[in-house]
């Protein structure tokens, strides 16, 4: 992907696409990397602009400014917009990409469920979209997209839209259709999840992290076990309470030390953590796909299902490190999580591969036991 690195006469010769990417978190960076890497659209030369649609939060604007630098490193263009800061922000943001996004060949997004990109996609006229990996959340896109459902994350609760979906949804129909094939409408979605089947039309290109693996590692591996969390008590669909209680039981286990923290994980949350635990909470300052590549990390990493069950065996090939998930216990669940949340949540954990699958984990008295075969 870097310049450095060169290219094929073919590909030096072939026509130069503009192409626009939007991203607003960390983990979209980094998937915009290495699309960029497989495709060889890098740099001035490759037409590739990063636009990042900066959110407020303080964790993740720090990961974006990390992941934006590394993409400067690379010869990507990067675009930092303040897009959230304030009432007239998003005009300003709107009204000053407005030419660009018209100008734009293809547009790259990490999150079909945004808002804001459902917005800029309803200006460009690019024929060629990319959808890269925001996580689990690409899954349930390509299902809702092949579906023609309205574009709605998991984990928001079922039922009649709010006022304020129904004031959106013309601008989220526009954009379903605009990420629906047809015509001279290319898609693709390029992503390092599991997909069996796709709408009519719609590209699957693999993500295997070549990118990372070129660029990182590989990493010192110790004894022991690092613990992932997540975000799911954030998001109102697990129990706090039980939610420590199968993180005690992990760590008693399977001496887990370290806890790297979700970046949208509350600080309350992780001071209890620390203090009930006695783990380790590590903010990392990068997606943890770059974190455990550069190293160091434990010989076991373990997880709840989130995206890492489907990406860290990919950064981590070809080391010795080993993938552990632990089922989400329906009595963990909250009353007001989605009903989708028990199946979503358990299609993620079976369609993992190269992961050991935790047996049980008995919160309270008991503890968590045994690694059943590998998933997937």
């Amino acid at each position: 992907m870097s310049p450095r690195a060169g290219r094929t006469a073919d590909t030096a010769a072939a026509p130069t696409l503009t192409t626009l990417a939007f991203v607003e978190s960390p983990v979209q960076l980094l998937n915009v990397l290495e699309w960029a890497h497989a495709a060889a659209a890098t740099g001035p030369a490759g037409g590739l602009t990063v636009v990042v649609l900066s959110p407020n939060d303080p964790m993740t604007r720090g990961q974006l400014r990390r992941m934006s630098q590394l993409a400067r490193d690379e010869g990507v263009e990067v675009r930092w917009e303040e897009a959230r800061g304030g009432a007239s922000a998003p005009f300003q943001t709107i009204g000053g990409l407005a030419g660009p996004l018209r100008r734009a060949d293809r547009i790259v997004i990490g999150d079909p469920f945004s808002r804001y990109v459902q917005l800029l996609l309803t200006i460009t006229r690019a024929r060629s979209l990319v959808v890269v990996d925001d996580g689990t959340a690409t899954m349930e896109f390509i299902s809702q997209l092949a579906r023609g459902e309205r574009l709605v994350r998991w984990h928001r609760k079922g039922g009649r839209p709010g006022p304020r979906d129904l004031l959106f949804a013309p601008v989220s129909a526009s954009a379903r259709r605009r990420l629906t094939p047809g015509g001279t409408r290319e898609v693709e979605v390029f992503s390092s999840m599991p997909i069996d089947s796709a709408p009519d039309g719609v590209t699957i290109s693999v993500n295997a992290f070549s990118w990372t693996r070129e660029r990182f590692g590989p990493p010192r591996i110790t004894r022991g076990a690092d613990l992932v969390g997540t975000s799911l008590v954030e998001t109102g669909v697990v129990d706090p309470d039980r939610y420590v209680e199968a993180v005690q039981a992990l760590a008693r286990t399977h001496g887990a030390t370290r806890y790297f923290a979700h970046r949208r994980e509350s600080s309350e949350k992780l001071h209890r953590l620390a203090v009930e635990t006695g783990l380790q909470v590590v903010r990392p300052d990068l997606p943890l796909e770059l974190i455990a590549r550069r190293g160091p990390i434990s010989r076991t990493v373990l997880s709840f299902p989130s995206t890492v069950v489907h990406t860290l065996p990919l950064a981590l090939a070809g080391t010795e490190v080993k993938v552990a998930v632990c089922d989400i216990d329906p009595a963990w669940l909250t009353e007001s999580a989605s009903p989708r949340a028990e199946g979503f949540l358990s299609g993620v954990t079976g369609t993992a591969r190269d992961v050991h699958r935790l047996t049980s984990v008995l919160t309270g008295a008991g503890a968590a036991r045994g690694m059943g075969s590998a998933a997937g």
